[in-house]
């Protein structure tokens, strides 16, 4: 039996995920009494239901670097998340901090997620998909997934992290 092959039967069966939508636009109408349509959050939370793994926390923030850090860290030592996804905040603007917050905490980097996940949209958009900044590392064991945040960019990442998730929960829990 192939190495990645003893590492899948081997991993978790029971995978918990929570998952984070960074918008400062959706975080002050969420504040001030507005509805929110978070339709990448519920894009995620659907899929990740149906792949069946169980959503411990749902929860819509601002752009702002310590409100990041500490839901990461919430989510990681409160909630008990095995891994961690995170929609919006990783494009280039001024206001996108999503990268900046938690790179600098990953204790390894998965690059090729990025890669992948640029070259298959690509694929599907073409030339914008280089604008792309999708992330993702280990922190203290735990997978944290940095995705953009359009409903289909968010589909299109979930597509390639949820097959492998409970793998790569096994190999960083080592």
């Amino acid at each position: 039996m192939k190495p990645h092959e003893e590492h899948r039967q081997a991993a978790p069966h029971e995978v918990k995920i929570s998952i984070i939508t960074v918008s400062t636009s959706k975080y002050q109408d969420a504040q001030s009494g507005k509805d929110v349509d978070d339709v990448s959050g519920e894009t995620a939370r659907n899929m990740v239901e149906k792949a069946g793994y169980r959503l411990v926390s749902k929860k819509l923030i601002d752009d702002n670097i310590d409100m990041i850090r500490l839901t990461v860290f919430k989510s990681i030592y409160e909630e008990g998340a095995d891994a961690v996804i995170l929609t919006g905040g990783t494009g280039i603007s001024s206001r996108d901090v999503t990268i900046e917050s938690l790179r600098p905490l990953f204790e390894k980097e998965l690059d090729g997620f990025g890669d992948i996940f640029r070259g298959v949209s690509y694929r599907q958009i073409g030339s914008p998909a280089h604008l792309s900044r999708a992330a993702a590392g280990v922190i203290d064991r735990r997978i944290v997934y940095c995705l953009p945040g359009s409903p289909n960019a968010v589909e299109t990442a979930l597509d390639l992290i949820l097959p492998e998730l409970p793998h790569a929960i096994y190999m960083a829990q080592g």
